[in-house]
């Protein structure tokens, strides 16, 4: 069962220039989300997504009201929502492995569906830009072809990527909207950025960074963040990337380094010391081989549940 816009089968043996063509409702929907200024979510209530994350929650949870992501560049932010249930899933995506990470999505997203099986699964793709590797342009691709590939009718409702969130500054692209939020109880998605990313955020950038695969950190009948355990082997070349300069960090670690936010090379940088300091998270982090848990507190803020080291 295809992916649909309209009702109808969104032809992709089409350059993604026609497919816009064929829809301008999505590039009015694009270019009003484009024109919002992006608002900046606090902690409370706040559930923030990083890199080859996703997390997916109901308008009942009475912890998390936010989901959110951004630092996107070459990325696609990607949020699937049933609006029967109202189950909401937000993942950042950075092409790594899209067909398996839109299916582990889609049956995550419908783990919470009502046997009834009212209501639909919407798609909303936020995200990329006109990189000059043309990596965004792939991911967007890649994307609306695993979504036709589901079993389920799948409807596309946003589509504010890569051509369609694209800025040109003295001849040097950049994307417009770096990061999205949606308000799980309202389903409104809005440009956002989050002046917190935690918990434990060198250590869940660490995971990514030694190849981790897409990862749940969110258990919605509990409501509790759960974070690994998490093992990698010691990173290569530590010592040498950390001896780097600034220049030499973004040249070689980012997909677009001209585009990157101001605090890319810092976040690096910490992530990097953080794989340094701990080389087996085995020994030093997850020697009970338990996920460490967090709580929101009644100020709406995350809470560590259980015991564990850092």
């Amino acid at each position: 069962m295809p992916l649909l816009v309209n009702g109808e089968r969104i032809d992709l043996a089409r350059p993604t220039g026609d497919v816009i063509r064929a829809y301008p409702h999505l590039e009015e929907k694009a270019k009003l989300l484009r024109s919002q200024p992006a608002q900046v979510v606090e902690p409370k209530g706040l559930l923030y997504v990083q890199q080859r994350e996703f997390a997916v929650t109901t308008p009942k949870d009475g912890s998390v009201s936010i989901l959110g992501s951004d630092d996107a560049t070459t990325c696609h932010i990607v949020v699937l929502r049933d609006t029967g249930s109202g189950a909401t899933c937000l993942t950042h995506c950075d092409g790594s492995d899209t067909e398996a990470e839109v299916s582990l999505i889609m049956s995550s997203v419908k783990s919470f569906s009502s046997a009834a099986g009212y209501g639909r699964l919407e798609v909303h793709l936020v995200g990329g830009f006109n990189d000059d590797r043309q990596l965004s342009q792939k991911l967007t691709n890649q994307l609306l072809r695993a979504f036709d590939l589901q079993p389920d009718d799948v409807h596309l409702v946003t589509f504010c990527v890569t051509e369609l969130n694209d800025r040109e500054e003295k001849d040097v692209h950049f994307p417009i909207i770096y990061g999205i939020a949606v308000n799980v109880k309202t389903a409104e998605i809005f440009p956002a950025t989050f002046p917190e990313k935690g918990p434990d955020e060198d250590l869940r950038s660490a995971h990514v960074l030694t190849g981790a695969p897409l990862t749940n950190i969110y258990d919605a009948k509990m409501e509790q963040l759960r974070i690994g355990p998490y093992f990698w082997t010691p990173f290569p070349h530590v010592d040498f990337w950390l001896e780097q300069d600034d220049h030499q960090i973004l040249q070689n670690l980012s997909t677009s380094p001209l585009a990157e936010p101001p605090h890319f090379v810092s976040h690096i940088r910490s992530t990097l010391t953080f794989l340094k300091e701990h080389p087996f998270p085995s020994r030093s982090l997850f020697p009970d081989r338990k996920p460490r848990l967090y709580k929101k507190n009644e100020e709406g803020l995350w809470e560590q549940v259980c015991s564990g080291k850092i």
